[in-house]
């Protein structure tokens, strides 16, 4: 009860802020009033393109985690238990997590164009959190209690399944949590700068260049609650599976 009161509290002031900043500004071409963009919201889910783009956006957004999360918890699997792996993989996962997001775009859409880069983007981003969490709950495992089931059992899809899943499966829904929030910012970003069709970042682009700034603000808060709504499913996945 207590922690809705106070996220209420937060979300009202937000709104008492963006009020006062448009009655402050007085443009409505800078700054929309949240009347604007919630009618801009409401026309947006009523037109075909927009609810195709906001379907193809998160089928680019599953798609490249779905493949990160198969790479990564392998070879995550792997660097946890075999040393030399994590040494041989640290300087591609150390590239990855700093090189400018802006940098690696580009030189993707020259070498693979416009229709893959946000594929391709996203899943580079998202990998090395990861293949990052899954090595941290390999090495945060209770060793004693693997030395004891070791002595009682010898079947490895077993253990897989009965010990360890179940002592890294923490670590490995954080690192979710973790990339469905970079991953659709990345997504959208490089949507943007490539002008994907029939994606969100496209659908900005056009409320950008058409001067619709009331359809940015709109298009923006879809995708917080679109992230809210699949942090809190994954939240709920994980309620569950304690």
């Amino acid at each position: 009860m207590k922690k809705t009161i106070w996220m209420t509290s937060s979300i009202f002031i937000l709104f008492l802020i963006w009020v006062i900043a448009y009655q402050a500004i007085n443009h409505p071409i800078i700054l929309p009033s949240p009347y604007q963009v919630l009618v801009s919201i409401a026309d947006i889910f009523t037109h075909q393109a927009s609810l195709l783009a906001i379907s193809m956006t998160v089928v680019r957004l599953v798609v490249a985690i779905v493949l990160s999360a198969v790479i990564g918890v392998s070879l995550g699997i792997l660097s946890g238990f075999k040393r030399n792996v994590a040494i041989f993989l640290k300087p591609y996962v150390t590239i990855l997590r700093t090189i400018p997001v802006i940098s690696i775009v580009v030189i993707l859409l020259i070498l693979f164009g416009f229709d893959y880069t946000p594929y391709i983007i996203t899943f580079l981003m998202v990998f090395p959190i990861i293949y990052s969490g899954v090595v941290e709950g390999i090495h945060q495992m209770d060793q004693e209690l693997l030395d004891v089931y070791h002595l009682e059992e010898h079947d490895w899809k077993l253990a897989l399944k009965l010990v360890y899943f179940p002592m890294i499966n923490k670590y490995i829904l954080l690192a979710f949590l973790q990339s469905f929030g970079l991953g659709i910012k990345v997504l959208v970003m490089a949507e943007f700068l490539s002008q994907t069709k029939n994606s969100i970042g496209n659908q900005i682009y056009l409320a950008k260049v058409n001067i619709r700034y009331d359809h940015v603000f709109a298009w923006t808060i879809i995708l917080i609650l679109l992230s809210v709504l699949i942090e809190y499913g994954i939240n709920k996945y994980q309620k569950q599976l304690d």
